[in-house]
């Protein structure tokens, strides 16, 4: 998305994160996001069309950035079970480091109405490709079974890191996510392998 203000515009991004976590999507207020921002209630208007589009542009940008730097993390590896390690400990690792965004992904972002999930999973479209990707290189790379079905196969995996994370939310962050990180790649891996 074209900006004219990007810097002002994060910073709407970053306080609505903050101001999500904290008290709910339903309950977030659009004054109280400007306040944090350090912005006047309208100049919110100016970047968004309404609370539902800000929550839309947050999961957008931040997810963006979130694919992003797994991409980043991934393309040296030189195999797929090294790239799908190195997929979900980037995955806890990000959303360990910012804890807010981790309320929101888990928990605010599943009450949304249909309209804003449906834009939510266009966005998630990127990340579940690029799970794919993993999972056919894998394939042709024969260390991961053959008659793999990718569609299943990606469920599974989004599917286990999702819940890991939900649950490490819903239990308040008192246990280490970061930690599970090989586990839980272990566990997938050997339910990918021959």
């Amino acid at each position: 998305m074209a900006v004219k203000n990007r810097p002002k515009y994060m910073k709407i991004i970053e306080a609505a994160v903050d101001v999500i976590a904290e008290n709910g999507f339903h309950q977030a207020q659009v004054s109280k996001i400007a306040k944090r921002a350090g912005v006047a209630d309208g100049t919110i208007y100016i970047y968004f069309k309404n609370k539902e589009d800000i929550l839309i542009s947050l999961f957008s940008e931040k997810m963006g950035e979130f694919i992003e730097k797994i991409q980043e993390e991934i393309k040296d590896q030189p195999t797929a079970k090294e790239k799908m390690t190195t997929l979900v400990g980037t995955h806890f690792f990000q959303l360990a480091a910012d804890r807010n965004m981790a309320i929101v992904t888990q928990l605010e972002l599943r009450q949304s109405n249909k309209e804003i999930r449906m834009k939510i999973n266009d966005t998630l479209k990127n990340y579940t490709s690029l799970i794919d990707a993993l999972i056919e290189e894998g394939k042709l790379e024969g260390v991961f079974r053959t008659d793999l079905d990718v569609r299943l196969a990606r469920q599974m995996v989004f599917g286990t890191i999702d819940e890991t994370v939900t649950n490490w939310v819903m239990n308040d962050h008192k246990f280490d996510l970061v930690a599970l990180a090989d586990p839980v790649a272990n566990l997938l891996l050997n339910g990918l392998s021959h």
